[in-house]
């Protein structure tokens, strides 16, 4: 604690230093800490809350000063902006993101009281109110929502914005929403701020889709991995496909330029078959041909080879044609054999 905390706290009534020296513990046990707003929550869901929040979160709700003298203290002034209206200290070990999906997802839906402001637009929805026909329309009515009886009932005609966000809720407004049971706001822990590791994250900032951000990430790092083959850039993750690239470009040049090597003698002795056969089937005295060669049919003509998708968005097909282009030429050459049979019992 500074000198300049120290002189602020010393005059504090024993109590009061005890409260802010609790609050300085949980500020102290946890690696991130944060400012929740609770205005509006009745003290026992608050409780179910705290409960809730048990083994991942702590919950303190004190004073306002005893938060700004516990915060200043532990040098969190960043925080002390936030401390306005009904607040309290959160801590967890969690990163700032779990945390405000956490209490994002445990807030729920709450009917909203006369002179409260509307969080959001405020709509009735089409549809039949289940209200017998009575002065109930005239209510609808009165706050601009499309009604009328029919068919034996009140009926909204179509969805109604009855009030804009921003807007204070009046008196009327308050008791046809709770007659139609619309809560349209929702009661929770609102996370105002929190600091992990000396950085300040607000609101804003953790509102992110994370499936979506999961979603970019791999595709980033797909589109990495196949500029990176494309680069023959050798990495970790990318040296096994450029070594099978290689290996069956390599093959491929060997196979067309015909070079007697031990490896490639069973795929060349297979393509000069396949050309015998497609040679012989172009005679027609079969009596001119060798007793092996006569009666023999021409290879079944090859479809030709899809162009490679060259659409760098599609990283993963990409790298996965770059990969599989030696293992491609190969089923190319090794489909032009046809049979090495009939080579074979030509030259015994």
């Amino acid at each position: 604690m500074s000198a300049q905390a120290e002189r602020k706290t010393e005059n504090l009534p024993q109590w009061k230093k005890e409260e802010v020296d609790d609050l300085a513990e949980l500020i102290e046990s946890y690696e991130s800490v944060g400012i929740v707003g609770i205005t509006g929550i009745p003290s026992k869901q608050l409780q179910d809350m705290r409960r809730d929040l048990h083994g991942t979160a702590e919950l303190r709700v004190s004073r306002n000063t005893l938060q700004v003298h516990a915060l200043e203290d532990a040098g969190l002034d960043e925080l002390v902006s936030h401390i306005e209206g009904q607040v309290g200290l959160v801590g967890t070990n969690e990163n700032p993101f779990s945390l405000y999906k956490e209490l994002e997802a445990s807030k729920t839906p709450a009917p909203i009281n006369e002179g409260e402001v509307a969080p959001n637009d405020i709509v009735v929805p089409e549809g039949d109110t289940g209200v017998d026909p009575g002065p109930f329309v005239g209510e609808l009515q009165g706050i601009g929502a499309n009604a009328r009886i029919e068919d034996g009932s009140i009926q909204v005609m179509e969805d109604s914005t009855v009030l804009e966000a921003g807007e204070e809720v009046s008196a009327d407004l308050s008791n046809v929403l709770n007659e139609l049971g619309i809560e349209p706001k929702e009661v929770g822990l609102d996370l105002r701020a929190v600091v992990a590791d000396g950085v300040l994250f607000d609101p804003e900032d953790l509102d992110i889709d994370i499936e979506a951000y999961e979603s970019d990430v791999a595709t980033a790092a797909a589109r990495a991995r196949n500029l990176s083959i494309n680069a023959s850039y050798p990495t970790e993750a990318t040296v096994p496909t450029l070594i099978s690239k290689a290996t069956g470009e390599a093959k491929s040049l060997g196979l067309h330029a015909a070079i007697e090597d031990e490896d490639l003698m069973p795929d060349l002795v297979s393509k000069a078959d396949a050309q015998l056969r497609a040679l012989a089937a172009q005679i027609d005295d079969e009596d001119a041909l060798p007793e092996e060669l006569q009666g023999v049919e021409a290879p079944a003509a090859e479809p030709a080879a899809d162009a490679e998708d060259g659409d760098d968005e599609s990283a993963d097909e990409d790298t996965d044609a770059e990969a599989d282009a030696a293992e491609d030429e190969d089923d190319d050459d090794d489909d032009d054999a046809g049979g090495g049979e009939g080579l074979g019992a030509m030259f015994g």
